[in-house]
């Protein structure tokens, strides 16, 4: 899908490591919520109440997913998933567009 319609979007950005990743949440209509995002190079360590399904749109990085040893790569086109309440780290190689949707 490369477009969302009926959706109300939150003006104010959610901001972390110093400006390096931004995202805007959009609601839909049956109260679901995904975030749009951009990532500059770096490497980070985010947190998750909810399992994520994260949608590369443009870019490259490489992720490691909690229980695992092993950094696995994704660019522009793949999706991996976060299990809830757990940590993820990825290394964005260059400047990445995703999109995340949070599962009930």
């Amino acid at each position: 899908m490369s477009e969302f319609t009926n959706v109300t979007v939150t003006k104010a950005a959610n901001v972390y490591f110093d400006g390096k990743v931004t995202s805007r949440a959009v609601t839909f209509a049956d109260g679901s919520v995904k975030t749009l995002g951009i990532m500059l190079p770096g490497e980070y360590e985010f947190g998750t109440a909810k399992p994520e399904v994260m949608e590369i749109l443009s870019g490259e990085l490489s992720v490691l997913l909690p229980g695992s040893e092993e950094w696995v790569s994704f660019s522009g086109g793949q999706t991996f998933e976060v299990k809830g309440d757990s940590k993820f780290k990825l290394r964005v190689a260059s400047v990445t567009d995703y999109c995340c949707s949070y599962v009930d």
